[in-house]
């Protein structure tokens, strides 16, 4: 259920938030489903870096019998081992780093895929204090960048562990003296790796923040309405400037990342060269003295050698993993954020709403205490239109919201059919209930894609007949593609009337119970206007309609108008009745219209001017100038009352 009263800044990245070592065993269960793959790479691993140990030991036979026993046969046979190993062994670590692969990006794919099942589910006050890009740059920047760690140092790791313990354990056979004196630098080798893996964490987390921002930025600037916007406002070279900031921000943030702890391990290497220097000093004493091979110092040098690059790739393992384990943080924070309009369990499906509507004194706030809907109540029978009007911000938008669930009361109840919204199955209230914004919003895909976007196993012949009803089927027709025409971002490649009457077709074909309507045609010309009332008209025919009207001339008929101000019900009646009641309602009225007409292209909206009059007579129930406009997943513009 809803925890109510989140407000725009509960959304922001929890800046307290630190790594935890306990997100390792939440990132290990993304890997349980395909423990197969992970037992033949860890089998490989261990063959692999067992068959790594022969060929020093090999060397060291060579040297101490072959040669000086003028053995050719057994040289012979030692060096075609020597050569053997090695490419058996690149065979399987093939098949090792197919597997490994295989678990990485499975891993990736369900991490993604969790993520943005868990974003549909997120409350619209989390998108709307949250910018687009951030949300994107999650789901592809950050999941991208755990894919070393994910499928390159599991690997890593588990070779590297067996490398070192199996050459360590055959060093001290060897001689345990020269193993002790060759791993005397690795005590500060660790520490300062330690430090310099903490130092890497903080600055991916800056960089993938920087990264953030600049995803943010570039897909707010470069979509349609914001490229339209930046050009006819002539800021180019300022959005240029910002952009360059930003991603100089990014540059910046992952030139440090990149730099952090070369200096150390530049000198750390000296490992490499010290470890094997001290051999052959102590080692060649000893043979001097006879109490060692030289085939024994060669192969004590070897394994040194051996285990110098393990040892690195663990320590540099670890520095990359508290990197990367910054990004996971990022991620499970998305993860973890609370899914607030969720489905109780064992909610009742409603099959087919008859469509009564029932708000019982109804609160809404976004910011505990301050409520913007107050003591809502309203009845609609089925077959009923309810209207809407009232200024900006009194709540009108917010009221439509919470009878699909974009929202959850804070007090009250809203019902269809004697039962509460939040017993219902989320499913059947997006079944029952049709909802057209006031933007019209179409995805960038074909015509047939966005009609079908609504019932996605409809005939050709059913999208076409709600294209009809909509009247929006020979322009459809006369495009070059017909129903497989591409419709550009947003709808851009098609008029305003002509996007609106395609969302209408689209709320047609889904053929919902009840109607939510929010009527705004004062920008379209009266053409496209008549065919949105002629397209509207049979729609809310039989259908429970809750209408939010910007023209007074729209809602003659109604069976019940609301009058909101500041969130509350003001007045409520028939036109006639609150006319004449000289109220708000007909204070609005007379501010719209003059000398009793009822102009067609008049918004509802304050004018000291209004223009002329244009006698209309009553309009019949349900012929309403409506638009079309997007999905009932539509996004408003931000919290607050609409």
């Amino acid at each position: 259920m809803m925890a109510h009263g989140v407000g725009a800044g509960d959304w922001g990245e929890r800046k307290d938030q630190r790594v935890s070592w306990s997100s390792l065993g939440r990132i290990l269960g993304y890997a349980r489903p395909y423990r197969f793959y992970i037992i033949l790479t860890s089998a490989l691993v261990l063959v692999t870096a067992t068959m790594g140990l022969v060929p020093p030991l090999l060397v060291r036979h060579v040297i101490d019998s072959s040669i000086p026993n003028r053995d050719t046969a057994e040289l012979y046979l030692l060096v075609g081992a020597m050569v053997a190993l090695p490419v058996a062994s690149g065979l399987l670590q093939v098949v090792q780093n197919w597997g490994n692969t295989i678990i990485g990006n499975r891993m990736m794919f369900d991490i993604r895929s969790e993520l943005f099942r868990h974003m549909l589910r997120m409350p619209l006050s989390f998108f709307t204090a949250t910018r687009s890009g951030e949300i994107t740059s999650r789901l592809t920047n950050d999941v991208n960048g755990v894919q070393q760690v994910v499928t390159t140092s599991f690997t890593n790791v588990m070779t590297n562990v067996v490398v070192v313990a199996s050459t360590f354990g055959v060093m001290f056979w060897l001689d345990w003296h020269l193993t002790l004196l060759s791993i005397i630098v690795l005590p500060a080798f660790v520490f300062g790796t330690v430090k310099v893996g903490d130092l890497r964490f903080r600055a991916a987390r800056r960089v993938q923040t920087a990264m953030g921002q600049l995803t943010a930025l570039t897909q707010e600037k470069l979509n349609i309405s914001g490229l339209v916007l930046v050009k006819t406002f002539g800021r180019e070279p300022q959005e240029s400037v910002q952009f360059d900031q930003v991603s100089g921000e990014v540059m910046k943030g992952q030139v440090a990342q990149s730099m952090i702890g070369r200096w150390f391990f530049m000198l750390a290497s000296l490992f490499g060269s010290v470890s094997p220097a001290l051999i052959y000093a102590y080692g060649g004493y000893l043979a001097i003295h006879g109490d060692m091979t030289v085939g024994e110092i060669v192969a004590f040098a070897t394994l040194v050698n051996r285990l110098f690059m393990p040892v690195s790739q663990l320590l540099t393992v670890h520095v990359d993993v508290a990197g990367s384990l910054a990004l996971f943080e990022r991620i499970f924070d998305y993860l973890d954020r609370p899914v607030e309009i969720d489905e109780k369990p064992g909610a009742f499906d409603l099959v087919r709403a008859e469509g009564r509507v029932v708000y019982d004194n109804v609160e809404f706030a976004y910011e505990p205490g301050t409520p913007v809907v107050k003591n809502v109540s309203f009845r609609a029978e089925p077959g009923q239109l309810v209207a809407l009007v009232g200024p900006s911000g009194a709540g009108k938008t917010t009221i439509t919201y919470l009878l699909p669930r974009l929202y959850d009361p804070t007090a009250g109840s809203v019902s269809i059919d004697g039962h509460d919204v939040r017993d219902l199955t989320l499913a059947s209230l997006s079944r029952n209930i049709g909802v057209v914004t006031q933007e019209t919003y179409l995805f960038h895909a074909s015509v047939r894609e966005n009609l079908l976007y609504a019932r996605p196993q409809a005939t050709d012949a059913e999208l076409e007949a709600a294209a009809r009803a909509a009247h929006i089927h020979d322009v459809i027709a006369a495009m070059p593609k017909g129903y497989d025409t591409q419709v550009g971002e947003r709808g851009y490649r098609l008029s305003g009337g002509e996007k609106q009457r395609l969302a209408l077709a689209r709320i047609i074909l889904k053929d919902p119970r009840i109607l939510v309507l929010d009527e705004a045609t004062s920008s379209l010309d009266s053409h496209s206007e008549r065919l949105i009332k002629e397209a509207i008209e049979p729609l809310l025919r039989s259908r429970t309609s809750i209408v939010i009207a910007h023209r007074l001339s729209t809602i003659l008929a109604a069976d019940q108008i609301l009058v909101m101000s500041h969130g509350e019900v003001a007045e409520r009646g028939t036109h006639a009745g609150l006319l004449a009641q000289g109220g708000l309602y007909a204070r609005l009225y007379h501010e719209q219209f003059k000398d009793g007409a009822v102009p067609v292209d008049t918004p509802l909206a304050d004018s000291a001017e209004p223009p002329p009059p244009i006698a209309m007579p009553a309009m019949a129930h349900g012929a309403f100038g409506m638009h079309g406009g997007g999905h009932p997943g539509m996004l408003p513009h931000g919290p607050g009352p609409h």
